[in-house]
């Protein structure tokens, strides 16, 4: 589980092509004493393990789901990416629960400048979001800004912009988009009541 609250932004070091998969070498700038093989690190938002660590560098395996969900196939070397580890019980969550699940990309569709903060806009669907509600953007814990039919768009601080890799991205770039966690169970418990008999007139008729 992750805040979405960005710790460091990791620097493509290397790339290998395995069968049906990807092993990514990640070198950060974070001390990573800490982080230990096995470890469960977020990843612009997808969750991986930790399964080879030399200095600074980490590497990370990601199998043929993670490759089809995620931006991470049109990661190449010397690309950055947004680095938290998983969260402590015992802290404050500052941004709002992140599962590590990536649920869809979205495609960068405009950038600009409003005030002191910068507005990004994506195409992307839009049927578990609403404004002023949570999304996690390449890891990234944001407040939808504005909804439209075909999209939506978070306003990013200066102090956000600089420390995410939201800094290098580019129209037409993808990012990995994880929904807000209780709209999907919500979302999940109106299809099923969909199915039921329940109406409005079952609902009068036997006293409600």
């Amino acid at each position: 589980m992750f805040t979405g609250l960005i710790e460091d932004i990791g620097k493509i070091y290397k790339i290998e092509t395995l069968n049906q998969g990807k092993r990514f070498f990640i070198e950060l700038s974070m001390d990573t004493f800490e982080i230990k093989i096995g470890d469960s690190i977020s990843i612009n938002g997808a969750c991986q393990t930790v399964t080879e660590k030399n200095g600074k560098i980490l590497t990370f395996e990601a199998m043929f789901e993670t490759l089809k969900r995620t931006n991470f196939n049109c990661l190449k070397k010397g690309d950055f990416v947004n680095i938290e580890r998983a969260m402590l019980l015992n802290s404050r969550l500052d941004g709002h629960l992140v599962s590590g699940h990536v649920d869809l990309t979205a495609k960068l569709k405009h950038i600009k400048e409003e005030g002191i903060a910068k507005v990004f806009g994506f195409e992307s669907d839009t049927s578990l979001l609403v404004e002023k509600g949570s999304v996690s953007i390449n890891g990234v814990s944001l407040t939808v800004s504005g909804l439209y039919e075909s999209g939506f768009e978070v306003s990013l601080l200066p102090h956000t912009l600089k420390n995410t890799n939201f800094k290098y991205l580019k129209i037409n770039d993808y990012v990995n988009i994880e929904f807000d966690m209780i709209s999907k169970y919500v979302k999940k418990i109106l299809k099923k009541d969909e199915k039921s008999k329940i109406t409005e007139e079952f609902l009068i008729e036997n006293g409600f």
